[in-house]
């Protein structure tokens, strides 16, 4: 994406110019005219998003772009590399290497004033032609009205008859265990049919034991049997489970499915032996368990189950694509008469596939009712009548991807670098583009973080990006793209050299893409065993991200971490999750271009030296131990913006005044001209930090960081409570986090139980951040007494009281408390009564209790709020669950009275209850 490449070395020069002036003091000159020219030919780039598509020329022209802007990073990241590294040698060992160093920033010039010639000669060439060239300007985005995530039920269109045969497959019939297939090409349905299964009453009832899992083209046992586990016992993979061995693994499934009627989704499979390698783990229990396949291939389904013909799933008639398409392109508003015509014969080009339609219907979505873009839209989809359905869909997906506002372009073909099917977490995502240089900076007041969560909502309302599961507060928290879409961005995105995927050594899956040497790839999704890739010289110092899939944990010998830098100097992105370390791999540290780094390592400390990376956006340490000590100065490193460890973290205290710690933040190459930017460096990057000690929260610490939206604490919590002179260590919080969003506690006292730690109260209303909107407790074991001060916290929507976090038989709360709380969570707890209304949560939206096996009921007067929507209850007991479901029957009855129907009021009960009609 030569306009996603272009806008980030804009961005990197630019930093260059502002803050590291004395880096490139020898060619600032020319660095200065090279951001000028890039800057006038980035912005022609944007403005001929469209006219390039169809435009021979101007593709032409893009490609030669592409390169010239390639060049030009590559000659400006080994230029700072090359004196980031001759700074930080001895006196003795510059004043040897004079003489290279030399050669080398003679080299760099000259480079940039050869590319600085090509842009200008581009330039002049082509503004002729083209005359968005005349203007230098940005055209403006064309994104969808941005608006609050609304969560919904899935639209789902003439699969009710077919979803009946399949609910009588499974609950009916022999008794023994079963496989039933479900088979169809790409995008006719299967998932979203097998999903609508699932989730019913009937088979939430019959089946105590369900797990979903998707197993993809690339079938990995391990990683099914595990996520398998996960869902069954409703936790995280440990450390221990993820080192045991395939049989293992199944023998532990086995156990645990010995005794239970279950019934199991397997999604996506490709191969007619999966069910041959998998069955081992699924007992033949005689009580009419079953397994539910979905695939593309016939064969597969009939090796499963070969006494029993596969389900073959219809396409949708023209009047269910024509229903379908107004949903997804007008949603709950009605079809204009004049737009009616235009959308059945859309519909009917759709030959019955969903995901076309689906996908149309997201360009459409784009203009809401202008009859000319849907004439428009017609007009392309009569160009492919000629094609068959699979051929066809692929142009739907070029028409989509075309129609593209060019900043989600590069956002949308990264999903391609993610395994077939992989669930993607948002907050992982949004890091990522972060860290490629994928998001635009906006003038209003909008961090990253939101911006690129925007990009993502965008994404999602135009029906290229698959919502797997919601946030409490509605935004995505896992999402992931259908299997033809990820197919598209992998092959448009080795086109223009944004990503390749490598499977096995010396292979990518590109194979229809055009050939490029492997030393001029950018990014690499690995995808295989590592040490298949990394020792290789196949790659060159081109590579700027390599993410690593790798199906299992391996620990690298220490004589290929120098490997590593050889071939990976420039690297801006490194998540090598499944690379456990022994020791702190030292030569990372001058991969001085990092911005996001995952680690995973077997040591309780971080060295000082990993503040090397200034650049670094965001940090995630995975480690084996219970505790990790930093002793990096973290305040030296100013683009730092995440930082996140699995263990309980102890900071380095700076120890400095407000003035020392801002010519610390300003680090070792601050400029004359950086004086004015002192203000904007105190105030620090850093939106994320979690979990650290408790012993860490200084006032000094947090003063550094005063922009920080997210704070996790772990450790023995009672030592916040602590201090001398009427303070606290909790005092910090309320006075430097005035912009904490997000706060977790976490008491951890290991080894010894919680229960020898607990806090006897919690400090006052007023010492806690002022916009805190979210709260989490663990095991913190505080009387129900002091929820009356979480009850005055103003701007509190969402309360997660997990494990253990409150203890007691009695929960009387005070009137007037919660008025902003939206969101409840109760987990376990041995609670027994609580009395609560409107009065207690006039505005609670969504309420979960889990675990909470002793409470008697669930209070009635819960059924007065109005705004009650969601009421889920995960293992209870049968008098809470009769209690909810009175409830159920008053929120109904009041509807009915109010003529509000379908107003919204869901009542989960898990193990779920006999059906109504079954009572």
């Amino acid at each position: 994406m030569a306009d996603a490449a272009g806008t980030f070395l804009l961005e990197k020069l630019y930093q260059l110019l502002r803050y590291n002036a004395d880096l490139i003091c020898n060619v600032k000159g020319d660095v200065e005219s090279l951001y000028s020219e890039l800057e006038y030919l980035t912005a022609f780039l944007k403005d001929s998003t469209e006219t390039r598509n169809s435009n021979e020329r101007m593709k032409t022209m893009v490609r030669q772009t592409r390169e010239v802007v390639y060049e030009a990073e590559d000659a400006v990241e080994l230029f700072v590399s090359f004196t980031s590294d001759h700074r930080a040698r001895s006196y003795l060992s510059r004043a040897i290497n004079i003489l290279d160093y030399g050669a080398n920033l003679r080299k760099v010039a000259l480079d940039v004033k050869s590319i600085m010639k090509d842009v200008r000669d581009m330039y002049e060439k082509e503004r002729a032609v083209f005359p968005a060239l005349q203007h230098g300007e940005g055209s403006e985005r064309s994104t969808i009205e941005r608006k609050a995530p609304v969560v919904e039920e899935e639209n789902v269109v003439g699969f009710q008859d077919e979803a009946e045969e399949i609910i009588k497959l499974l609950t009916t019939g022999s008794e023994d265990l079963e496989v039933i297939s479900i088979i169809g090409m790409a995008g006719l349905g299967k998932t979203t049919l097998a999903k609508k299964v699932y989730c019913d009453s009937t088979i939430e009832y019959e089946f105590y034991s369900r797990a979903w899992v998707y197993v993809s083209q690339e079938c990995n046992i391990k990683e099914v049997f595990l996520n398998i586990l996960c869902k069954l016992s409703d936790s995280d993979v440990n450390d221990n489970m993820y080192k045991m061995s395939v049989e293992n693994l199944a023998n532990k499934l086995r156990g645990i499915l010995e005794k239970e009627k279950y019934l199991i989704v397997m999604d996506d499979v490709w191969n007619d032996d999966v069910w041959r390698d998998l069955k081992m783990a699924f007992p033949n229990n005689k009580n009419r368990s079953r397994i539910l396949l979905t695939s593309r291939i016939l064969s597969v389904g009939q090796h499963a189950n070969p006494n029993r013909d596969p389900h073959c799933l219809r396409f949708l008639t023209e009047e269910e694509s024509w229903t379908l398409l107004q949903k997804k392109a007008l949603g709950s508003k009605q079809c204009p008469e004049e737009l009616i015509e235009h959308g059945q014969i859309i519909a009917k080009q759709c030959l019955g596939l969903p995901l076309a339609i689906v996908v149309i219907g997201g360009i459409l979505l784009e203009r809401g009712t202008e009859i000319h873009w849907w004439e428009k839209v017609k007009g392309r989809v009569n160009a492919y009548l000629a094609l068959d359905r699979e051929r066809r869909m692929d142009k739907f997906i070029a028409l989509s991807f075309n129609n593209l506002p060019h900043h989600l372009r590069a956002c949308f073909l990264y999903f391609g670098m993610f395994p077939e099917d992989f669930q993607i977490p948002m907050s992982k995502l949004v890091r990522l583009w972060i860290a490629e240089g994928l998001i635009e900076k906006e003038e209003h007041n909008l961090n990253l973080e939101d911006i690129a969560e925007e990009y993502l909502e965008d994404l999602v309302n135009r029906n290229l990006v698959i919502v797997g599961k919601r946030r409490s507060d509605g935004k995505v928290k896992i999402c992931h793209v259908h299997d033809m879409i990820h197919d598209f961005c992998k092959k448009e995105a080795a086109k223009q050299n944004f990503f390749h995927e490598t499977k096995h050594f010396n292979q990518c899956s590109n194979s229809s893409a055009p050939i490029l040497p492997f030393k001029k790839y950018r990014r690499l999704g690995i995808h295989s065993h590592v040490l298949d890739i990394l020792p290789s010289e196949q790659f060159g110092f081109y590579v700027r991200s390599l993410l690593c899939f790798s199906p299992e944990d391996i620990t690298l010998p220490l004589n290929l971490i120098s490997s590593i830098l050889k071939h990976f100097m420039l690297l801006r992105v490194l998540d090598g999750k499944p690379i456990t370390f022994k020791k702190f791999p030292t030569d990372l540290t001058l991969l001085i271009h990092l911005r996001y780094l995952v680690l995973s390592i077997t040591i309780a400390i971080l060295p000082e030296t990993i503040s090397k990376l200034k650049n670094l956006q965001t940090l995630i340490v995975v480690t084996s131990t219970h505790t990790l000590e930093i002793k990096a100065d973290i305040w030296k490193m100013i683009q730092l913006r995440h930082l996140e460890v699995n263990a309980s973290t102890s900071l380095l205290k700076t120890g400095k005044s407000k003035g020392d710690l801002s010519k610390l933040l300003a680090g070792p190459f601050t400029s004359k001209k950086r004086n004015s930017e002192e203000d904007s460096l105190k105030s620090g990057n850093l939106v994320i930090l979690s979990t650290i000690s408790p012993e860490s929260c200084s006032e000094d610490v947090f003063a550094a960081a005063p922009n920080l939206k997210k704070l996790g604490i772990r450790g023995q919590l009672s030592k916040l409570l602590e201090g001398k002179g009427g303070t606290i260590l909790f005092d910090s919080l309320g006075k430097k986090l005035v912009n904490l969003e997000n706060l977790k506690l976490l008491n951890d006292v290991y080894p010894r139980p919680s229960c020898e730690s607990k806090l006897v109260s919690l400090p006052q209303a007023y010492k806690f951040p002022p916009k805190l909107k979210k709260l989490t407790l663990s095991d913190t074991l505080l009387d129900w007494e002091h929820m009356s001060t979480l009850g005055k916290l103003e701007n509190l929507e969402i309360l997660k009281l997990k494990e253990n976090a409150f203890a007691g038989k009695l929960w009387q709360p005070e009137e007037g408390g919660f008025r902003a709380l939206r969101v409840l969570h109760i987990g376990k707890t041995d609670l027994v009564s609580w009395s609560a209304s409107a009065v207690h949560f006039p505005r609670l939206r969504r309420l979960y209790l889990k675990h909470c096996t002793e409470l008697y009921e669930v209070p009635s007067g819960l059924g007065d709020i109005s705004s009650l929507q969601i009421m889920d209850l995960h293992c209870t007991n049968k008098s809470a669950a009769a209690s909810a479901r009175k409830i159920e029957l008053l929120k109904k009855n009041f509807e009915d009275q109010q003529s509000t129907k379908g107003s919204g009021f869901k009542l989960n009960i898990y193990p779920p209850e006999p059906p109504a009609e079954d009572q």
